[in-house]
């Protein structure tokens, strides 16, 4: 990390007219956003004039009838991110791809072009997919068990970076007299044979002026947890309070470290929701306003997602949340546990379990003051290194935040007026990977890129 003052690294999901299963029904939000490019253009500009680190696009390879809307119709995240990287110039591109439903060739290949287009300003999410019902549209019998998925992507995300230093950075000659393109001394093949993976190589494109795309790891699982440790250099989480952020923040630290990486460069960013208002009453309104739009019937095949699909209806709204916690172990196994574990100690129904997953209110709600405080708590207290913005009520929430919050953190120095880098990797304060082969070509030494 840089020697200069910490600051925070804040980003945003865009997704349709917002991240909320009722989002859609607020007059404010486009019917037609989930594919609507000119929208997507719209929403990259306002987060790159704010100066935010990145734009963060979620995905999922399975729906059915019982989907909620915001996952029911929308673009393939690297497609529209390539297109993205031509409406801005400036912010970030991070774009959610599975280990499980991918070959690392094609992905890496991928990515490698999204970071070439885009001048150093692409990422990776890495994730193993939740759904069970996803390996039917993938040729596969059944879905992956939790551990064996994980085990695989930690070997996936190997292959992947090992492709990506195929050529080192000088290897492209391009010398019109000599004839000769590239030096053959500087590319490389990757030769891998492991235990779920054989990929020969070379990639066939180069690094980009940010060397490799970031890595974001999602899953908060003790199998995710450690992948993120390993190969990570940023993790987002779904965390629901200071005290459960201070813990998740130690772990990946403790854990990166004891894997001999610096702690530092493995930045946590909590998923950050938000209702701000002008007065706590003005917030309390928007908040319930959102809460109006849900019915019970789509709050309960909300709350089936995170238990593989489960249907709820069966059960009586008005008693306790039932047993269900192992439905949940191959799909979303942390959130699914948090879930059982935060009815059982509230004392919730089902129906108050499936409103409140809906909509959660959270630490991060009132007037803009306050939510910066919040903000400024944990991440001076060792809950996060940032933030990925996962407004519920978009369009509004994006420009609530942009145009009330974040004045606010800069007028304390906690967050930048303009972009210190172009790349993304240098507006996130991360070192640039040294090609393995160069770092072998120079004995080991590190050469200085600015």
């Amino acid at each position: 990390m840089s020697s200069k003052q910490r600051t925070l690294k804040l980003g945003t999901i865009i997704q349709g007219s917002g991240s909320h299963i009722a989002s859609w029904k607020h007059p404010g939000a486009r019917s037609d956003a989930d594919t609507s490019f000119e929208h997507y253009v719209e929403m990259a500009r306002k987060a790159e004039a704010a100066k935010l680190d990145f734009i963060f696009m979620v995905d999922g390879l399975h729906i059915s009838a019982a989907t909620a809307p915001p996952f029911l119709n929308r673009f393939e995240p690297t497609t529209i991110l390539s297109a993205l990287a031509g409406a801005t110039s400036s912010i970030g591109l991070i774009s959610t791809l599975s280990t499980t439903y991918n070959e690392p060739f094609n992905l890496a290949r991928q990515l490698a072009s999204l970071d070439m287009i885009s001048k150093g300003r692409a990422g990776w999410n890495v994730v193993t997919s939740a759904a069970d019902a996803a390996a039917s549209n993938f040729g596969k019998e059944r879905h992956p068990e939790h551990g064996l998925r994980y085990k695989r992507a930690i070997e996936f995300v190997q292959v992947v970076k090992g492709l990506w230093d195929s050529w080192e950075d000088d290897a492209f000659l391009r010398d019109r007299e000599s004839g000769r393109f590239f030096d053959p001394a500087k590319l490389h093949e990757l030769n891998h044979h492991g235990e779920f993976y054989d990929v020969a190589g070379p990639l066939n494109i180069a690094r980009s002026v940010q060397g490799q795309p970031v890595t974001f790891q999602a899953g908060s699982s003790d199998s995710g947890r450690q992948l993120a440790a390993l190969e990570a250099d940023a993790v987002y989480a779904h965390i629901d309070s200071l005290e459960e952020g201070r813990q998740f923040y130690s772990d990946i630290k403790s854990r990166a470290a004891a894997l001999g990486r610096n702690p530092d460069e493995v930045l946590v960013f909590p998923n950050l929701k938000t209702f701000i208002g002008t007065t706590l009453e003005e917030a309390e309104a928007k908040y319930e306003r959102v809460c109006s739009y849900v019915a019970i019937e789509d709050a309960l095949d909300f709350l089936g997602r995170f238990f593989n699909e489960h249907d709820f209806s069966a059960y009586p709204l008005d008693e306790p949340f039932p047993e269900v916690v192992s439905l949940g172990e191959n799909s979303f196994r942390y959130k699914s546990e948090k879930i059982v574990r935060m009815a059982k100690e509230g004392g919730w129904t089902l129906r108050q379990t499936a409103l409140r997953v809906t909509t959660p209110k959270g630490p991060f709600f009132g007037t803009a003051d306050e939510v910066a405080d919040n903000i400024q708590l944990w991440f001076e207290t060792g809950a996060a290194d940032g933030f990925v913005l996962g407004n519920q009520l978009l369009p509004d929430g994006l420009d609530d935040f942009t145009g009330l919050v974040l004045p606010l953190l800069r007028e304390r120095g906690l967050f930048r007026k303009e972009y210190e880098s172009h790349t993304l990797r240098g507006n996130l304060g991360l070192g640039f990977p040294e090609n393995r082969y160069t770092v072998q070509r120079y004995s080991g030494t590190s050469r200085l890129h600015v």
